[in-house]
């Protein structure tokens, strides 16, 4: 199975900042170190062409140069560097390496992403581009050059935070089908709508938010008949997280993940599958919950290799 990352170590915070980038790292290393079945990728950068896709030239531009307004960067989360542009792109090319991997082979991630957050014209809670806007838009236009139908695509987004970008940007339009479980309460306070919105209570525990998702997967059915699968695997519904408020296991998370990729693989829908949030009291609990993540990950992917497309 194949993974595509972005080098983290370009993008420099400052001493104490809230971001846990330090994640990645030691994601990257463990899956190297206990999954020697998955192939580890450095991501190209996405173009500026690729970006427009989906971002206003004026944003992207602004971007690139370090030019957005204070209020602007502030509202991002990061500091401007040339680093975190680099790291913002590669994250996007990541996104975009996994969906052409996954109609060749089922399965395949992002080891980021799912910078949700992000709308067309500017940024948002630590997200630069769209990536997963991005990657559709681009599949799309790839699809379109052999098929005389648009590729319809869902978006399945279980990060915690609503995600209100993606919701934003395809808000009009019927090819790409949007879907968010997330806290009722948490941020972003002003939500977008999404063709499906599903608000959990603070506390939710396992068996409500199973029982959640199995009726959001029904009604996803209902109404959308998917090409290819964006899954936002987030890690912060844990019940270990600083800023989750929800009250998931690690065995509820591992039934979650495992839930979506069967959903997908019995209706032979490949699915390109990017971390999206974590930001554990303990570092190593997001670690461990994006482990077992690959772990149900990695058994989708050998069961396509077994009924290939």
């Amino acid at each position: 199975m194949k993974l595509f990352y972005a080098a983290t170590h370009v993008q420099t915070l400052p001493a104490g900042h809230r971001f846990p980038m330090g994640k990645y790292e030691l994601l990257r290393q463990r899956l190297a170190a206990e999954m020697p079945q998955l192939g580890l990728h450095l991501a190209d950068a996405a173009t500026e062409g690729e970006l427009a896709l989906v971002h206003t030239p004026l944003y992207v531009e602004s971007v690139f140069q370090g030019s957005l307004p204070p209020a602007a960067q502030r509202e991002i989360g990061f500091p401007w560097s040339e680093g975190m542009v680099e790291r913002a792109r590669r994250s996007v090319g990541a996104t975009i390496m996994a969906a052409r991997t996954a109609f060749k082979e089922g399965v395949a991630a992002n080891l980021a992403g799912g910078t949700h957050h992000a709308y067309a014209d500017k940024g948002g809670g630590f997200c630069v581009f769209n990536d997963v806007a991005v990657a559709a838009r681009l599949m799309q236009a790839e699809w379109s050059r052999q098929q005389r139908r648009p590729l319809q695509v869902a978006v399945m987004d279980l990060d915690v935070h609503q995600g209100n970008g993606t919701a934003h940007i395809f808000r009009d339009d019927p090819t790409v089908f949007t879907l968010s479980l997330h806290g009722a309460k948490n941020f972003p306070f002003r939500k977008e709508a999404s063709d499906i919105d599903v608000e959990l209570p603070d506390g939710c525990s396992d068996a409500p938010y199973l029982e959640a998702l199995e009726e959001a997967l029904r009604r996803l059915e209902d109404r959308c008949a998917p090409d290819l699968v964006f899954y936002l695997a987030g890690a912060d519904p844990h019940e270990g997280d600083r800023l989750g408020r929800l009250q998931l296991s690690f065995e509820g998370l591992r039934q979650r993940d495992q839930a979506v990729l069967r959903w997908a693989k019995e209706r032979r829908i490949p699915l390109a599958m990017a971390m999206a949030g974590g930001y554990g009291k303990q570092i190593e609990d997001t670690v461990q919950v994006q482990m077992n993540t690959f772990a149900q990950a990695l058994a989708a992917w050998q069961d396509w290799q077994n009924q290939p497309l």
